[in-house]
């Protein structure tokens, strides 16, 4: 009885097994041709490959050549850079093998209230480090604690860190990343090598664009690599991103000013024209139908503050006088719809203002 259960199942294993085979090497070709986001394809491998943060990458450098490493302070606009830098230059210190061991990656989306810092940093901090990696290169005793986001931590969370900084400073070094260095709290700031990343130029810009480009064979013209940049406030992360947007919304087409305005949600010129003609005309009706009409188009009102701000102060039309009340006006429709105010009433509030303005000359 038991030779004539055991037969059909060791017959059955066999196909299973081969089936189970077969899924494994369709999951692994898959893997292999997996789509990764270019922000994260063109990620610096190593710290020479960052751009235009040339004080940054001579300390880094330094450091690398076997002189020890401060506690580092990064702080500057998003996408410029910090958190690439801090990463490519652990890896070049301890190579692929001891990088997760050695560094300690938290973020703006991991717990970081005081209890995490008095107890998986300080546990991560106490462990010591030996002086060598398997491929036989030097390597220094120390392991590296990255904080991104740290203006979002608690002031007590920030305060908790003082004190382990100070007395793991044999084995441990920390790198503070934030967009406002004022919201970091004194004690840590004067621990820390402080370096500001610059919001990258349009020239560096431009050429990492264009050899993205080259590389994924994405035809643009150079006009609508210059708006790109443009576009992208000196952020070449979301210029990256806007890139393989229209890449993939085009298919193989070349890719236009059109296209990059329609991907970055940037209202067209001739709309913003339009608006203001409807100020100039003096009649309140048309006023109320083109504000409909942009909010029902799906543009963003903020997205309208920040353009029409530009356009305003860079104008010969409007006097002083009338420069100044359009733009106090227009950052105060910011403030409130940063503080999530309806975005009709503020669009009206603030094409009212600006049609008492030009109307009464």
């Amino acid at each position: 009885m038991q030779a004539f259960l055991k037969g059909p199942a060791s017959i059955s294993t066999k196909p299973v097994a081969a089936k189970e085979k077969s899924a494994a090497g369709s999951s692994g070709e898959g893997k292999r041709t997996k789509p990764i986001p270019w922000v994260e394809k063109y990620r610096p491998k190593n710290v020479d490959e960052v751009a235009f943060q040339d004080e940054v990458v001579a300390v880094l450098k330094k450091s690398l050549e076997g002189a020890d490493l401060p506690n580092l302070l990064f702080y500057g606009p998003p996408g410029t850079g910090k958190t690439s830098t801090i990463l490519a230059a652990a890896r070049e210190l301890f190579g692929p093998d001891l990088f997760r061991q050695r560094v300690l990656e938290l973020n703006a989306s991991d717990e970081r209230g005081i209890q995490v810092i008095r107890e998986k940093v300080k546990a991560f901090a106490q462990l010591t480090a030996s002086g060598s990696r398997s491929d036989g290169k030097m390597c220094p005793p120390f392991k590296i604690v990255i904080l991104d986001e740290a203006d979002s931590m608690t002031s007590a969370a920030q305060a908790a860190l003082r004190r382990t900084m100070e007395k793991e400073s044999k084995t441990t070094r920390f790198c503070l990343i934030c967009n406002y260095i004022s919201r970091i709290i004194e004690p840590l700031t004067s621990r820390c090598s402080k370096f500001r990343f610059k919001p990258l130029s349009d020239s560096i810009q431009q050429q990492r664009l264009l050899d993205v480009s080259e590389k994924e064979h994405v035809k643009i013209s150079n006009e609508a690599v210059s708006y790109l940049v443009k576009v992208s406030e000196g952020d070449l992360r979301k210029a990256i991103t806007f890139l393989q947007s229209a890449t993939r919304l085009m298919g193989g087409k070349e890719i236009t000013e059109k296209i990059i305005t329609e991907i970055a949600g940037v209202i067209p010129k001739e709309t913003i024209d339009e608006l203001l003609l409807g100020c100039q005309s003096g009649s309140f009706e048309k006023l109320e139908t083109l504000a409909k009409n942009l909010i029902n188009e799906g543009f963003a009102v903020a997205q309208l503050v920040n353009q029409l701000h530009d356009m305003v102060v860079e104008s010969e039309e409007y006097s002083d006088k009338q420069k100044s009340a359009i733009v106090e006006k227009l950052a105060e429709v910011d403030k409130c719809l940063a503080d999530g105010a309806d975005e009709f009433l503020q669009l009206m509030s603030l094409c009212a203002l600006v049609m008492q303005q030009l109307t009464q000359n």
